[in-house]
């Protein structure tokens, strides 16, 4: 059984059209590492739509991805360095596509001025990791013989002796 190890990945990348692609394999790959093959398809779905829109709506091209895995949620965000860059105008679309295939979503600004929308997924548990542990099966290399060769009912009867122990008792 394998245990869940807290992970976590950066990329800095200049982004344009046929950067888009290459950072979604590079994701895919690490997710396939870190044993999350189930989340392949959304991780790379919504970094590929951010990206996009990075490379549609910005001056600056340059943006940060990041990656957490805790155990339970992936957390993948995306950072651009556009202040002109207005999610709530610009991106509408995005957000609501992300929205609608993540388990939660968000954006937020940094110290810098820059912009960060972070999407999560759930990795189920039932696909990570069985819940209750399996009992190691029986092994026929050993044999045992019987420990005795009286019957069980046999030495369950009372002895003469211990009858008239029990009667003088009284």
């Amino acid at each position: 059984m394998k245990t869940a190890v807290p992970c976590y990945y950066h990329l800095d990348v200049e982004v344009s059209p046929e950067r888009v692609g290459q950072v979604s394999r590079i994701l895919a790959a690490h997710l396939r590492y870190w044993d999350l093959e189930n989340l392949v398809v959304p991780v790379r779905s919504g970094a590929e739509l951010l990206l996009q829109a990075i490379d549609e709506h910005t001056t600056d091209k340059q943006a940060s991805i990041e990656m957490w895995w805790n155990g339970q949620h992936l957390i993948t965000a995306v950072g651009d360095d556009d202040r002109d860059l207005r999610p709530d105008q610009d991106l509408r679309a995005c957000l609501a596509r992300i929205a609608a295939m993540s388990d939660g979503w968000g954006c937020c600004a940094s110290e810098t001025g820059s912009k960060i929308i972070w999407f999560s997924q759930r990795a189920r548990a039932g696909e990570r990791v069985p819940l209750v542990p399996t009992a190691p099966a029986p092994s026929l290399r050993h044999v045992r013989q019987m420990p005795r060769g009286t019957p069980v009912a046999a030495l369950a009867a009372p002895s003469p002796g211990a009858l008239g122990a029990l009667a003088a008792a009284r």
